[in-house]
């Protein structure tokens, strides 16, 4: 296949641009909540809000959520956000985003994450961590669980559930929603060179607001947790999307994100 997604997805996390309904849909999560996997909102100013989705993966400082990059900052929106906020297992709860979510304390971008550069040079770096303060003596992790966090490669066999909470029509934001199929990594000759060791999954409708959403491996329902192996990138507006998964040298990143 030539996989042709447009790049103006990759800014509409923020900008919550609305499309027409897809002819797929994704699924609402059948317990409700995933405990390791919340929404991202902050202040966008103008009485807006900025939405995105992340999931908490294991660290050091128990503090660590994965995103992506185009959720800190882009070319639309090139300074990263202040006054931001993680809320796990995030259920119609807007107005009480403060009080119920972990504030974030730092947000680390890969150093490829150029946005002075074209899109398409830097859309593969599509992954940032966010580091937040611990909230009542307690961190995130303590509070919820977290996920394993795989880098590449990125083994292609069995299942892979997307989830996060898509905020364009035909979706409101406000409850988690998943796809799920088989783990499909891109190689070259499939796609075009922007998206080439992306991971692929079509049937899947998920639209602004679930970037940053974990793509999940042997997902625990009982537990909620798993391996993010990418994070939701971009999509092609007629039901295919593409997660970023972390390359090698995203470990000093992720390092920096989860010390002490």
């Amino acid at each position: 296949m030539n996989l042709r997604l447009p790049i103006s997805i990759a800014a509409m996390a923020a900008a919550m641009l609305v499309t027409a309904p897809p002819s797929v849909a994704a699924d609402p999560w059948a317990q409700g909540t995933v405990s390791t996997v919340g929404k991202i909102i902050w202040d966008a100013g103008d009485g807006r809000l900025g939405l995105c989705s992340g999931s908490v993966v294991d660290a050091p400082n128990g503090s660590v959520v994965a995103t992506a990059a185009h959720c800190v900052s882009g070319a639309e929106s090139p300074a990263a956000p202040g006054d931001v906020y993680f809320v796990p297992a995030y259920d119609h709860g807007r107005d009480r985003y403060r009080e119920d979510g972990w504030r974030v304390a730092s947000l680390h971008t890969p150093e490829k994450w150029d946005i002075s550069r074209e899109t398409n040079d830097i859309l593969p770096h599509d992954y940032a961590f966010l580091t937040l303060e611990p909230k009542d003596g307690r961190t995130v992790q303590e509070a919820q669980g977290a996920n394993a966090l795989a880098f590449e490669p990125i083994r292609e066999s069995g299942e892979v559930a997307v989830l996060g909470y898509p905020a364009a029509d035909p979706y409101d934001g406000e409850s988690l929603r998943y796809c799920a199929g088989e783990t499909d990594v891109l190689a070259e000759g499939e796609a075009e060179a922007v998206n080439v060791g992306g991971l692929l999954l079509s049937d899947c409708d998920l639209t602004a607001g679930s970037s940053g959403g974990p793509w999940l491996q042997d997902l625990d329902h009982a537990t909620g947790t798993g391996t993010v192996v990418a994070v939701m990138s971009v999509g092609s507006g007629d039901g295919q999307v593409v997660g970023r998964p972390f390359p090698a040298d995203a470990r000093s990143l992720f390092a920096a994100a989860g010390e002490g």
